[in-house]
Formats: C-alpha cells, sequence, structure tokens
C-alpha cells in the first residue's frame, strides 16, 4: 500500500502515539515507581491533550504491561508481588530461551558483532541506567531473528512488567556477581556465533534463573 493509499490518522491517534511512546520511556527508565499512580488529567495538561488519547495511551501501556487500570479508578504503574514475580521469570525461563532458538539461524554476522559490542559495553559502564538501557537492547536484538505471531510480542511484554524488578536485581550484584552477569552475555554471543542452540538456551536460563533467585532472596524489593 502506497503512502497515499493509507488511511489518514486522526488527530487524537497521533497524540496517543506520542504519549504512549514518551511515558512508556519514562516508565521504563524508572521516572515512576512500582505503584505510582499516573493521573489522566496531568498527563492531558503535561502534553497539550484532550483526555480520549491519554484514554487511548493508557490502554496501550496496560497492554504492554506496564500499567495497571481500575474501572473508575485510575491507572497505577504496574506492581508485582514477590509471588507474582518469580512466577513470571518462571516463565520467562521458558519462552525466552525456546524465542532465542527460533531466533539464532537467522542472526546475520553483522548483528551478532552488534550483540558483542553491547556485551562489550555493558561490561565497562558502571552506570546502572545505562546498563539496564543497553541490556535490554542486548536481550531483544538476541531475538529479532525470530519471526513469531505471539512469542515474541509476550515475551517483550513480560520484560515490561519486571523492569522496575531488574534494576532492582542490578542494584543487588556485588562485584562476583556483576562479573557472572558479564561472563554470561559473552559466553550467550559466543553459542550464538557457534550456531549452538541447546548451549544458547542453557546460558540464557541459567541468566534469567539466577535474577529470580536474587530477587527472591530480597523480599524488601517488594514492599
Amino acid at each position: 500500500m502506497s503512502k497515499e493509499d493509507e488511511p489518514p490518522r486522526s488527530r487524537d491517534g497521533v497524540a496517543s502515539k506520542r504519549i504512549a511512546d514518551q511515558l512508556r520511556e519514562a516508565i521504563l527508565r524508572g521516572d515512576y515507581p512500582p505503584g505510582a499512580r499516573i493521573r489522566q488529567e496531568d498527563v492531558a495538561q503535561q502534553y497539550g491533550a484532550s483526555r480520549l488519547p491519554v484514554r487511548d495511551a493508557f490502554r496501550v501501556l496496560e497492554s504492554d504491561g506496564l500499567l495497571t487500570l481500575v474501572a473508575n479508578s485510575g491507572a497505577w504503574v504496574t506492581r508485582l508481588t514477590l509471588a507474582e514475580c518469580d512466577e513470571i521469570y518462571r516463565i520467562r525461563e521458558r519462552l525466552e530461551p525456546l524465542l532465542l532458538r527460533m531466533s539464532l539461524p537467522h542472526l546475520e554476522p553483522e548483528q551478532l558483532d552488534h550483540l558483542d559490542d553491547l556485551a562489550e559495553r555493558m561490561r565497562v559502564t558502571t552506570d546502572i541506567a545505562e546498563f539496564l538501557v543497553l541490556d535490554r537492547e542486548f536481550h531483544l536484538a538476541s531475538y529479532a531473528g525470530a519471526t513469531t505471531t505471539m512469542l515474541g510480542e509476550t515475551v517483550q511484554r513480560l520484560w515490561n512488567t519486571t523492569q522496575h524488578y531488574r534494576r532492582a536485581f542490578t542494584a543487588q550484584l556485588d562485584a562476583r556477581g556483576t562479573r557472572i552477569v558479564h561472563d554470561e552475555h559473552h559466553m550467550l554471543v559466543s553459542a550464538l556465533r557457534a550456531g549452538d542452540a541447546d548451549d544458547a538456551e542453557r546460558v540464557l536460563a541459567g541468566h534469567i534463573r539466577r535474577t529470580r533467585v536474587t530477587l527472591a532472596d530480597h523480599p524488601e524489593v517488594f514492599d
């Protein structure tokens, strides 16, 4: 379909996407902690928009796993209990290795080089915010070769939902734990370069499990 044939987007639709994109970035960045209320009228005023595109943006962010909407009450940044987080990480331990296996045969050499670069940039940074951005890019880029109807979107939603708890996990790492995380990133790239799906799955499952176990040792994160 040419651009001339595409249906025009409404002004509200454009505003809704803009608001959703910017709020998504702010939530993932940690500007709003889990459980924080986001008021529709405040967002409308901040972005100079009516309430309709804000409501639409909230629904998009709910589908992303970033907001929890309560009828006749409002919107809150998604907050997990320890039990909920544990369950989500157990799901990720099963789903993400499968997605990685589906992606591996279709990753090009330049994509693997990019993963190597991201792994090295993570190793040298001491800034948690930068690490989290690079880590998210690294893992989602490792899945970029997979063509799926459901699995890719499901995994991204689970990543969104656990973003704040990845931040908490990273803050808990000591020197040894940090070294292990970086080693696992490089081991993962090596397995992908070798075309070894079994080893890549094993490394990734252990990598995700390490976060789950560490968070379980710090219940105060969920208070």
